[in-house]
C-alpha cells in the first residue's frame, strides 16, 4: 500500500501514503490513521475517511479530515517503527525480522475500516521490501508469491514501549518466557538489538533473569546490567549459583561490584564475596558453594530431608556429601543408591569407598584432567585441612574446554 495515490471523490491527488498509524492499547491492531505526503507536508487522515477504489487506488471520504501529523501522536508506525525491526518468535525459540505487514479491510455499518492481522517473517515479506521501487507491483507481487508467506497472527505482537525509539515485541507473559530453556532465553538475548535486549531483560522476574544471565557471556552480561541499579542486580544475582555470581562481580568494575554486594542479603553476599577471593584459573575458581552436606552417621531419611531443604540447582545434585563435626570430607553417597535404599539405612554403607577430591588451588587445566581420568560428574573441593569447601560440576568442566577452543 505505501506509495498508493490517495485520491478525493473528484479524481484529484490528495498525496500518497507514506505510513500507517495504528492504535495501541485496547484498540492494538486497529488502524487509526493513513498518514499521507502532500504537498502541505506530512498529514494524517482516520482510517474511516478512507475507502478501497475497483482501481487499486485509495479515496478521500471527506478531505476536511486530513489533519497536520504533529509528531506527539502516541500511535505505532508500522513503516517507521515496525519494518525491518526485530521481534521474538516464542514458538520457534529465536529473533525473527518484521518484512512487511499483512491489513485487511473491514466492513461495519456501510463504514470501511483496516486492521492489522499479521506480521510477515519469511522470505515473501524480504523480497517485497527489498526490491520494493525497483520492479513493478505487479512484477513483484507474482514474484514474491512463488515463496510461501510465514506470518506471526497480530494478537502476538505488542508495543515494549513508547517513545522516540519505538521497539517492538512478542507478546510473551512471564510464564511462557519461564518455561523456556535459560540457554534458548540467553540465545535470544544475544541475538536483539541493544535496544530490544535490555527491554525484554528488564520484564523478567529475578529468577529467570539469573538463569539467563549464567547462560550469556561476560560482555554480554556487563552489557545487560549497564542501566540497571544496584539493588535490581542485586535481586538477581541472590538467585544465581554462588561461583556464577562471583564470576558475574569479578568482571564489573570494582566499585560496582562492591555496591551491589552492599545490597545482597548477608549470607548470599559473604558466599559470593569468599569466592571472589579465589584465582578464577583454580578449582577454587570454578566450584560453586551450592552442595548437600549431612553428618557422617546421617541416615538415607536425614539426606532427604537435607535434598528437601536444598534451594540451589537441584537438577546438578549427583551426591550428597558426609562430613564429620570439623567439616572434614568423609564420604560421597552417589543419589542412584539412595534411592533403592531404605530410610533407615547409613549413609557411610552407600558411600563410595575413595571419594576423590581436589584442593582448592588446583590449576583448571589439572581438574579437566580429574573429570577425564575419573569420569566425573561432580568433584568435591577441599581446604588445606581438608574441609570441604565448595563443589565442581561437569558443566563448568564442558564450559571450560569450549572457552579453549
Amino acid at each position: 500500500m505505501l506509495g498508493t495515490p490517495v485520491t478525493d471523490a473528484q479524481g484529484n491527488v490528495r498525496g500518497k501514503l507514506k505510513d500507517i498509524a495504528v492504535a495501541t492499547g485496547a484498540e492494538a491492531g486497529q488502524v487509526a490513521g493513513l498518514v499521507l505526503k502532500t504537498r502541505q507536508g506530512l498529514q494524517i487522515v482516520p482510517s474511516n475517511q478512507v475507502m478501497e477504489t475497483p482501481a487499486g487506488t485509495l479515496e478521500l471520504r471527506n478531505p476536511s479530515a486530513l489533519q497536520p501529523l504533529n509528531g506527539d501522536e502516541n500511535y505505532l508506525f508500522l513503516q517507521q517503527d515496525l519494518i525491518d525491526r526485530q521481534i521474538i518468535d516464542i514458538h520457534g525459540r529465536k529473533v525473527v525480522r518484521v518484512n512487511d505487514v499483512d491489513l485487511e479491510w473491514m466492513g461495519q455499518g456501510g463504514v470501511h475500516l483496516l486492521r492489522v492481522s499479521e506480521v510477515e517473517v519469511g522470505l515473501r515479506g524480504a523480497m517485497q521490501r527489498v526490491f520494493k521501487g525497483l520492479l513493478p507491483r505487479q512484477t513483484l507481487e507474482t514474484i514474491s508469491r512463488r515463496f510461501a508467506a510465514k506470518g506471526i497472527p497480530w494478537e502476538f505482537v505488542d508495543v515494549i514501549e513508547v517513545d522516540p525509539a519505538r521497539r517492538v515485541k512478542l507478546r510473551i507473559e512471564h510464564e511462557r518466557l519461564a518455561e523456556m530453556h535459560p540457554s534458548e532465553l540467553a540465545e535470544i538475548l544475544a541475538d536483539l538489538a541493544p535496544a530490544e535486549r535490555e527491554a525484554i531483560f528488564t520484564t523478567l522476574d529475578e529468577e529467570v533473569a539469573a538463569e539467563a544471565l549464567e547462560e550469556v557471556d561476560p560482555k554480554l552480561q556487563k552489557s545487560l546490567l549497564a542501566s540497571m541499579d544496584e539493588e535490581r542486580i542485586a535481586d538477581i544475582v541472590e538467585e544465581m549459583d554462588p561461583g556464577a555470581a562471583a564470576d558475574l562481580l569479578s568482571e564489573l568494575p570494582d566499585e560496582r561490584s562492591e555496591a551491589i554486594l552492599e545490597e545482597m542479603d548477608p549470607e548470599e553476599r559473604q558466599e559470593v564475596a569468599e569466592l571472589l577471593e579465589f584465582d578464577e584459573d583454580t578449582a577454587a575458581g570454578r566450584m560453586t558453594t551450592d552442595f548437600v552436606q549431612v553428618a557422617y552417621e546421617a541416615t538415607v531419611a536425614d539426606a532427604v530431608a537435607a535434598l528437601r531443604e536444598f534451594d540451589g540447582d537441584a537438577e546438578l545434585l549427583t551426591e550428597v556429601y558426609l562430613l564429620d563435626k570439623e567439616g572434614v570430607l568423609k564420604g560421597a553417597a552417589p543419589l542412584a543408591r539412595m534411592i533403592l535404599a531404605q530410610p533407615s539405612t547409613r549413609l557411610s554403607v552407600l558411600a563410595e569407598p575413595r571419594v576423590v577430591s581436589c584442593k582448592v588451588d588446583l590449576h583448571q587445566n589439572e581438574l579437566a584432567e580429574l573429570f577425564d581420568k575419573y569420569n566425573l560428574h561432580a568433584l568435591p573441593v577441599v581446604d588445606a585441612q581438608k574441609r570441604m569447601v565448595g563443589v565442581v560440576h561437569s558443566e563448568s568442566i564442558i564450559s571450560l574446554l569450549l572457552e579453549k577452543l
